[in-house]
């Protein structure tokens, strides 16, 4: 079995390896610590499970979620990050993500959510699941910012995070006025007018650290 690890983390990539190897101690396990050499990875090989972070420097995991719906569709992919469910989760299944797991209750989880993955399913924690339930039955407010393509998304975090429409340009590798854009469209969407607005929505919505 072939496993794409993708984390920026060194200790964390060290702990998850150190998981998979007693539980699948045969497993080939390969590590990418920011996007373009996550993506890179794909491509040049067949995997049979990739374990993702969407915090990475540069471009955002969300990224290499959506290149491995293209590369390798039947790959499952199984993010494992930092940030809470109730704000990453819906956006990772809606990229193609077959597990969100937070990092924060890794461990005796993770192997469940392997398993589970492996077999074909999808896996979500039992308190998230019940979210979905209740947003799916109008009992719940879905958040303004899952309305956000994934690129107006990016931008979200990025202006959030003080950066430029011109280092923004840089890292997404698009142009400037192509980013003008998705910062006045994800505005208009979230109702905020400016930097600081957007900076603090998305620190109380807990989309930056």
């Amino acid at each position: 079995m072939n496993i794409l690890l993708v984390d920026d983390h060194e200790v964390v990539r060290r702990g998850v390896r150190d998981l998979l190897s007693q539980e699948y101690p045969a497993a080939g396990i390969t590590e990418a610590q920011e996007t373009a050499g996550a993506i890179t990875l794909l491509k040049g090989s067949t995997w049979d499970l990739v374990l993702l972070d969407i915090n990475l420097p540069g471009r955002s995991g969300l990224e290499v979620l959506a290149a491995a719906q293209r590369i390798c569709p039947s790959t499952p992919v199984l993010v494992l990050s930092m940030y809470p469910e109730s704000e990453f989760a819906v956006r990772a299944f809606k990229l193609g993500a077959s597990a969100y797991v937070s990092k924060a209750s890794a461990g005796a989880e993770l192997l469940v959510a392997i398993q589970k993955v492996l077999a074909g399913g999808k896996y979500v924690s039992n308190q998230f699941a019940q979210k979905l339930v209740f947003q799916l039955g109008g009992d719940s407010e879905i958040s303004l910012h899952e309305g956000l393509s994934v690129r107006e998304f990016q931008v979200l975090r990025l202006v959030a995070l003080g950066h430029s429409i011109k280092e923004i340009a840089l890292e997404l590798e698009l142009s400037e006025k192509t980013i003008s854009t998705y910062r006045v469209r994800l505005g208009q969407k979230l109702r905020l007018s400016g930097s600081v607005e957007i900076a603090r929505y998305a620190l109380q919505h807990g989309l930056v650290k």
